[in-house]
């Protein structure tokens, strides 16, 4: 049985509220589970009195069939609607739909959740009981709607009517009780927060706002257990959202309309969005949980998803699935779920690690991981000898021997930390490029993919500062105004494999680069009015519309994509680790670091909570004097990084600082103040 650390708590709960600023000005998340319209979008018909509906004002009355209203919630909510019916014709029938982006409203269909179909029309609509009855309605549970910005009220002459009245609906107190986030009582209450102005914008407030468009997205991914989309999908038009998703909830899921199921590869980007944010690791373990309670017994394999899509043949998800173990154990300190996993866990390493042969690259052998389980994140291509995979079998090696290390699991730790040196070496002989600065796709091809670009220099796989730049501007060819097209998935912008690139432009020291990615890319996403302006796009396409993946498994819909999908929420976590420059280097936070990347800003505050306590940081720079304050728990210790050269003084003291330019700084109250040669 493994040795706990002291400073570990074995249960992952948010455990108090960041401070209170202006920062709670730019939360997207509701201040009431139960949400109403606050604006009317559309009337069409004879609709009396329809701002009345707005915040709950009073009744309007629709008049004459095909008379419809669309209701604006003012950006993206999910749950269950219900209203007062004060009275009905019996002539009448009612219907309703929802969508996500205003290009999709429609009396005759919602957006598509179910199933992508190219007439966007697989959904259809929410028809309510014939005859529509008087009284208090409420869509029913498997009818849930997990992400919509737009409710359409449809009114139509009955089929069944048997009198000559027109028809007609009185209607009042339109609301949708928010379903996602079921265990949390106050939706705005975060553990942390993120706060600077943006100068080199047009809104200086958009840093602050994306970061917490990025936690809000991922509050709508977290959801109750019974509330997957059914799988075999309803039969057209319908949808269903009453499937059970794992083994326990609350559960973090991929997207909030769709596909409202567990996976891994999302949860790289979006669990460190989480964690800085709301601290709520509960659906993190009951998602991993799920995963490894799916393991293959005799092969070791991981599903790519979760239930109840359960797909299987994806060997970079069923990495993601180890790596996003190294994560929530680093957030949480939870040793006992670790233990309790880790006899899966091994497994699951042997069998990603039973993949891995000699290859004759260029006269010379090399061992390294053949890629058969070719699932993805809809990349083309990436089967056999690919650098991806290799790349995410690396993180896989490294973080497993740190794991290994707090298990007392000598033997295990070691093996993968000799074999994660060896694959290394065998990766930058096999797939680095000198001729275009990038690292090729495999070892037949000169397509140099923006994914194993992204996580070679993130996951320190480059084996020098020079060879990082590089990269860094390598991955610039492929961009537009909108962001990186990556050439392994052509005419498409992935929010996700563009949040490892950010954070790669940052590790790589472009701090420039990857603001002016974030800008293009997620300036788009936060202020398109395709969208939602609230929560982040699952991908667009090169000239910024909403048909993602068209040719790639979405059958030419666009209305299927999600408006609020964790994986594109990379700038949340980007922020607070690296323009911030607070991260935590062992669980919970019992070691720690400070590293400000000054990305032309003057200023940035933030922090977040682990089980230790309060860790935070604020930054600014002015007259060429650089104060860096930090508060973090007593009995840690950790390191400040100073991004300027000049005089040093911590606590008013003065202290010398080595090359390196890194300060030992121990727990409580500390500010370090850089006056710099001017």
């Amino acid at each position: 049985m493994a040795i706990l650390p002291l400073f570990v708590l074995l249960l992952p709960l948010a455990l108090a509220s960041a401070p209170a600023g202006p920062w709670d000005a730019f939360n997207y998340a509701p201040e009431s589970r139960t949400v109403w319209p606050t604006a009317i979008k559309y009337t069409e018909g004879s609709v009396q009195n329809a701002q009345n509906l707005v915040s709950n004002a009073g009744e309007a009355t629709l008049s004459g069939n095909g008379t419809w209203l669309t209701l604006d919630f003012g950006g993206e909510v999910g749950g269950l609607v219900s209203f007062n019916v004060e009275s009905v014709s019996s002539s009448s029938s009612l219907a309703l739909s929802y969508t996500e982006s205003p290009l999709f409203i429609s009396p005759f269909t919602s957006d598509d959740s179910s199933y992508p179909s190219a007439n966007m029309s697989y959904d259809g609509v929410l028809p309510l009981p014939q005859p529509v009855p008087t009284g208090y309605y409420t869509q029913p549970a498997k009818s849930l709607r997990g992400g919509f910005r737009y409710l359409t009220i449809v009114l139509n002459s009955s089929p069944n009517a048997t009198t000559g009245s027109s028809a007609e609906v009185t209607i009042s107190n339109v609301s949708c009780a928010i379903s996602f986030a079921p265990h949390v009582d106050n939706l705005r209450d975060y553990a942390g927060y993120f706060y600077a102005k943006d100068n080199e914008f047009w809104d200086e407030d958009f840093l602050t706002k994306v970061w917490y468009s990025g936690a809000y997205t991922v509050q709508t991914n977290t959801v109750a257990l019974n509330t997957g989309r059914e799988v075999p999908f309803v039969a057209s038009p319908g949808w269903a959202n009453n499937a059970t998703l794992g083994i326990a909830g609350p559960i973090i899921v991929d997207g909030a309309k769709r596909d409202r199921a567990v996976w891994p590869g999302d949860m790289g980007i979006a669990v460190p969005t989480q964690f800085v944010s709301t601290n709520d690791l509960l659906p993190t373990r009951n998602a991993l949980s799920t995963m490894f309670s799916a393991i293959d017994p005799r092969t070791g394999a991981l599903p790519e998803s979760g239930p109840p899509l359960s797909q299987t043949g994806s060997d970079t998800y069923h990495a993601w699935t180890m790596i996003g173990s190294y994560n929530y154990v680093m957030y949480s300190g939870d040793m006992e779920w670790l233990e309790g996993v880790w006899a899966n866990y091994t497994k699951a390493a042997a069998f990603l690690e039973g993949k891995v042969i000699d290859v004759d690259v260029n006269g010379t052998q090399l061992a390294l991981m053949n890629v058969t389980g070719l699932r993805d994140w809809a990349r083309l291509g990436g089967g056999g000898i690919n650098s991806e995979g290799n790349a995410l079998l690396y993180r896989v090696l490294v973080t497993a021997s740190e794991l290994a290390t707090y298990m007392n699991d000598t033997t295990h730790s070691a093996a993968w930390s000799q074999n994660a040196t060896a694959l290394k070496t065998a990766f930058n002989a096999a797939f680095w490029d000198p001729t275009q600065g990038l690292y090729l796709d495999n070892t037949t091809t000169t397509l140099c993919p923006q994914d194993a670009n992204s996580m070679a220099v993130l996951f320190n796989i480059t084996t020098s500062p020079e060879q990082a730049q590089s990269v860094s501007e390598g991955l610039q060819r492929n961009w537009n105004a909108l962001g990186p097209v990556p050439p392994e998935l052509p005419d498409t912008i992935s929010p996700f494999i563009s949040g490892l690139e950010l954070q790669a432009h940052f590790v790589s020291g472009n701090d420039a680069v990857a603001m002016d990615l974030l800008r293009r890319e997620w300036g788009y996403m936060l202020y398109t009015n395709i969208s939602v302006e609230s929560t982040l796009l699952e991908g667009f396409t090169a000239n910024g519309s909403l048909s993602y993946r068209s040719y790639r498994g979405y059958n030419y819909d666009p209305s299927y994509t999600s408006h609020s999908h964790g994986w594109s929420s990379g700038p949340t976590s980007a922020l607070t680790f690296y323009v911030l420059g607070l991260i935590i280097t062992s669980p919970q936070g019992q070691t720690w670091s400070v590293a400000p990347h000054l990305s032309g800003l003057t200023a940035a505050e933030g922090g977040f909570e682990t089980g230790l306590g309060w860790f935070g940081a604020k930054w600014s720079l002015e007259g060429g004097v650089l104060t860096i304050d930090v508060e973090v728990p007593v009995g840690t210790e950790g390191t400040v990084t100073l991004p300027v050269e000049g005089k040093v003084e911590v606590n008013g003291t003065q202290v010398a600082v080595g090359e390196s330019g890194t300060l030992s700084v121990g727990g409580g109250t500390s500010t370090v103040v850089v006056t710099t040669a001017t």
